[in-house]
Formats: C-alpha cells, sequence, structure tokens
C-alpha cells in the first residue's frame, strides 16, 4: 500500500528534511513516528529537500507499506466516528501520529490518505511553490513572527523588486541564482515570482517553478533585495542570470523566511505518466 501524506512543520530546530546521522531532521522525526505506529523501517519519499530552517505548510511525501504494516494499520480498532474501511484507517494515520509526535510538535501529519495508482511524491509533481517573508524598516519587527520572517534594516521599494522579480520569469540556466552541485543541471522553468505586501506591510514573495536548485530560492529573494535596496537596477538581475556566474551582490537570505507553501500534480490519470517523464528527465541530466 502506498500513503500520501500531507505535512507541515516549523523548521527552526531542525537540520533540515533530509536524515543526517545525529541530527534532528524532519524526516528522521515523521519516520520515527511512523515506525511506533506502524513496525518496521518506513521509508519516506518526499517532494522536495528542505535546507536547515526552512519551514513548511504544503509538503508533501509518501510511504509505501509493506504486508506487515499493512496488516498492522488495517488490525486497529477504527477511531470513534471511523468505520473499519481501509481509507478511514489510512486516514486515520494523520491522527495517530500526532499522538506520537506531540499535539504541539514542531511537525505535523495534516493528511493522510491513500495514493492515487502512480501517484509518486517527487516524479509526479509539476512544480513546487515557495513563500518568502520580509520585514522592513517600513514594517518593522514583530516578535512574534521571528521565526518565519526575516529581517532588512532599509525600506524596500516593493514595486522595483516586483518588476525585477516579474523579468525572472520563464525558461532559464540559473545557475548564478544556485548553490553549485557536481553533475546537477541548473535549468528551470520559473513560472511565478512576484512581491506584495501583505496587511502587516510585510513583503512576501511568491515563488513557482517546476522544480529549485540548491538555494536557488533565498537567491532570487536576495537579488530583488538588492533591488528594493537600490545597490542594483531591475535589469541587472536578468543581466546576472544570463551570465550565469554567481556574483558577491547576490545574497542568500536566510532560511528562516522561507516555506514550502504548495505542491502540484497533475490529474489521477497522468500521475505515473508524469513521473516516468521526470525520471527519464533526470536520468539525462
Amino acid at each position: 500500500m502506498r500513503i500520501r501524506l500531507d505535512i507541515a512543520y516549523d523548521g527552526t530546530h531542525f537540520r533540515g528534511w533530509a536524515r543526517q546521522p545525529g541530527l534532528r531532521t524532519v524526516q528522521e522525526t515523521l519516520e520515527s513516528a511512523l515506525g511506533r505506529v506502524l513496525g518496521g523501517d518506513p521509508r519516506l519519499v518526499v517532494a522536495g529537500r528542505t535546507d536547515a530552517g526552512v519551514h513548511a505548510s504544503g509538503q508533501v511525501a509518501h510511504v509505501d507499506l509493506d504486508e506487515a504494516q499493512d496488516a498492522r494499520l488495517l488490525a486497529r480498532r477504527p477511531r470513534a466516528g471511523h468505520t473499519s474501511a481501509p481509507e478511514d484507517r489510512v486516514t486515520a494515520l494523520a491522527a495517530r501520529m500526532t499522538g506520537v509526535v506531540g499535539s504541539y510538535s514542531d511537525v505535523a501529519v495534516t493528511r493522510s490518505a491513500p495514493a492515487a495508482p502512480g501517484f509518486d511524491a517527487r516524479f509526479s509533481a509539476v512544480w513546487r511553490r515557495y513563500e518568502y517573508r520580509i520585514a522592513d524598516t517600513v514594517t518593522g519587527y514583530d516578535p512574534l513572527e521571528r521565526h518565519r520572517t526575516t529581517s532588512v534594516r532599509a525600506s524596500l521599494d516593493h514595486e522595483a523588486m516586483d518588476a525585477a522579480a516579474r523579468s525572472l520569469i520563464g525558461l532559464h540556466d540559473f545557475a548564478a541564482y544556485c548553490k553549485p552541485r557536481e553533475e546537477a543541471t541548473t535549468i528551470r522553468t520559473l513560472l511565478e515570482f512576484d512581491w506584495r505586501r501583505d496587511a502587516a506591510g510585510v513583503l512576501v514573495a511568491n515563488v513557482k517553478a517546476d522544480a529549485f536548485c540548491h538555494s536557488m530560492v533565498r537567491a532570487l529573494v536576495g537579488a530583488c533585495v538588492a533591488v528594493g535596496e537600490g545597490r542594483l537596477d531591475a535589469e541587472d538581475v536578468v543581466d546576472i542570470r544570463d551570465a550565469r556566474d554567481r556574483v558577491p551582490d547576490v545574497k542568500v537570505l536566510a532560511a528562516r523566511g522561507l516555506t514550502l507553501t504548495a505542491v502540484g500534480y497533475p490529474a489521477d490519470e497522468l500521475l505515473a505518466q508524469r513521473a516516468e517523464q521526470t525520471r527519464a528527465r533526470r536520468d539525462r541530466e
């Protein structure tokens, strides 16, 4: 049985998503909780690995259960208000994991459901969306938001930042905005990138792409902040991108302001096809 899990977490005290020996990570925490509920050694496949300190409100993962785990899940007496149908047992898994990690934990499985045929949390995804929050001197500092908002000691021109962001949209090589990894492609399709101020005056970036390379969102945000401060012109961010070389003017901003908010998937009948296409492309890369 393959189960889809929708996940949220405050990344402040995690060393990122992926397991690392001796470190607290989101993957290790959730896999340990799954093991306590279902037994065995479950392994999660995630839509997008997040770095240390990065948050998520719309992360997606899947887990494949072996026969013993299937049996253990289906054998448990249903909770009040649930039937003994397999779908209800899977749906109840999210609540059971809350019971393990705790009601006020910094990570939660917000939904659990049987995965549609062909679903792969990583390879079936067609886009990922992030949000980045900045409080400048116009906004002021709110200590209650300190874990998910980066502070910048300047008055930022959000209209100039928005113009710069929109100029980067499209299929391009974003090597100048990525931390290099050996043999990894930096060609991405940036689908949406814009800035707005919310009701509290906080600058909020909306960034959506088919996929992101390492540190890409935080570097793109850093370039826009340089524009907002007047250190770069809006046109400069395109020139930097097209030069494909990292420059000191582009700072990678802090992880605390970044949240993975959503992952998009095609219609159920296209999930397997999408996963096959993505795997083939990654193999060529």
